[in-house]
């Protein structure tokens, strides 16, 4: 305001001795008010979600709610110490668009909370937040509902990431985890001989669907397999869609679980 009333100032002393100037300082005036409404029209693009962090730990509980904050810094974050409150404030608040669950916290019963809250509030996604890093466990959260697993011990970045992918719409799988080898070999044997593939299915696959499904199991989202493939997001989608149907499963939960323990290096050698 004081640029623009200095501006008019100016105007008026200087019409008097030359004329041709004065036309200056409606410049000035334009450039400055143009200029004014640059910051918070940044701020109002930011989307604005409605999250429950559902965690028996408070510090836990800050640490996320901040990450949250400083993505998305108008977001309502409602919070809960154990799975009783989360439910009832999942039955409440019908407006949710992600649950964060802890895995261990009171009332959870390892996987059993996640199964009651998905039974009682199914239109709520639920991404389950542990310290856990053994691959069966996260596989069967996802055969169990969850749309995502972030570990604990995730760099901020990453957990960044993260909420950015699923609040996206899409699956989040920690790829260090989904790649490892694991230990507990009889409760994961288990899990792959129910969603094996058959070869036959697999080898209906063009090299490029190999390729995306491939980077589907290690947890990539469509936007990383695009880039890392040097190929579009939306034929990245495509591919998807294709490779959906060509193994006969309904979502790409399904198809990260079967395709978990594929040797790709065996179907793409023909």
């Amino acid at each position: 305001m004081l640029t623009l009333q200095t501006g008019h100032s100016a105007s008026s002393s200087a019409s008097d001795d030359s004329p041709s100037q004065s036309a200056q300082p409606d410049m000035t005036d334009t450039i400055t008010t143009a200029e004014l409404p640059t910051s918070p029209l940044t701020e109002n693009d930011t989307p604005v979600y409605k999250l429950l962090i559902a965690d028996d730990h408070p510090l836990f509980r800050e640490a996320i709610a901040d990450v949250i904050r400083n993505r998305y810094p108008n977001s309502d974050i409602l919070e809960a110490e154990n799975l009783e409150s989360a439910a009832a404030m999942a039955g409440t608040q019908d407006d949710l668009d992600l649950i964060l669950l802890d895995l261990n916290m009171p009332g959870m019963n390892g996987l059993n909370g996640l199964i009651q809250l998905r039974n009682e509030s199914p239109t709520i996604p639920v991404v389950i937040i542990s310290a856990e890093e053994e691959k069966s466990v996260v596989l069967q959260a996802m055969t169990y509902g969850a749309v995502g697993f972030i570990i604990k011990s995730l760099p901020r970045e990453k957990m960044t990431q993260a909420l950015e992918q699923v609040l996206a719409g899409q699956v989040y799988l920690p790829s260090d985890v989904i790649r490892a080898t694991d230990d507990g070999r009889s409760r994961q044997r288990r899990i792959q001989d129910e969603n094996l593939i058959p070869p036959e299915m697999l080898n209906s696959l063009t090299r490029r669907q190999l390729l995306v499904l491939e980077r589907m199991a290690s947890g990539e989202s469509n936007k990383q397999i695009a880039y890392n493939l040097s190929i579009a997001e939306t034929t990245v989608k495509a591919h998807v869609s294709a490779i959906l149907r060509k193994l006969s499963v309904h979502n790409r939960i399904q198809a990260v679980l079967a395709a978990s323990n594929v040797d790709f290096n065996q179907y793409l050698r023909r």
